[in-house]
């Protein structure tokens, strides 16, 4: 079992073992994206990123 999550109507995490929210909206996996240190493509990644303007810190910053 996977924990899982969904947003509450004040947009906050809402924490469950259930596939889906009390609304039939399917929830989201509350565990973070595998991580390798030795990812070989990580600098093809970011050379890619670079060059379509994507990367984090080239994005303006959303308003709030």
């Amino acid at each position: 079992m996977y924990m899982m999550y969904y947003l509450d109507d004040q947009g906050k995490r809402v924490y469950t073992l259930k596939k889906v929210d009390p609304n039939g909206r399917p929830t989201l996996s509350a565990h973070p994206a595998r991580f390798s240190p030795d990812d070989k493509f990580s600098a093809e990644r970011i050379t890619i990123k670079k060059r379509f303007g994507i990367l984090l810190t080239m994005t303006p910053k959303p308003a709030m």
